[in-house]
């Protein structure tokens, strides 16, 4: 079975994030309901992968947002894709929600309470993946 690592972002922004349906363009999951996402390039850490997806998919920089938590990875297998993802999961504060500019791959955003997220067509383990970084420990 062919192992991916990725990342996925959640931003954040007074206790709502967006969720983004991926366009019929990605590879993958077409259709689909998810936070900002991406392969992990060969020489990025994780952190490094999330900052440069979330410039790419939403024109953000790395001042409009900070980071909440970096949560523990997760395993999500697609037997009929014969992939087993290793997804690493992010939240981010988003300072400025006007800011974003979702690029080719997405075709509508939704400002959502996150304990909706299972109302969604979404990929798969969303919700999972969330809550790995929904619990913030002071």
């Amino acid at each position: 079975m062919e192992e991916k690592r990725v990342v996925t972002c959640f931003l954040e922004y007074d206790k709502k994030i967006p969720l983004l349906r991926r366009s019929e363009r990605v590879g993958t999951y077409r259709g689909r309901w998810a936070g900002i996402s991406g392969y992990i390039e060969e020489g990025n850490s994780p952190y490094q992968q999330a900052l440069e997806e979330i410039k790419e998919e939403t024109g953000l920089d790395r001042e409009d947002v900070k980071l909440i938590k970096e949560g523990q990875p997760l395993e999500v297998v697609d037997e009929q894709m014969g992939r087993k993802w290793v997804v690493y999961p992010f939240r981010f504060q988003l300072m400025e929600p006007g800011k974003i500019e979702m690029d080719w791959e997405h075709t509508e955003l939704r400002w959502i309470d996150p304990e909706d997220i299972a109302r969604y067509e979404t990929v798969p383990k969303l919700l999972e993946t969330w809550e790995r970084v929904a619990e913030v420990t002071r």
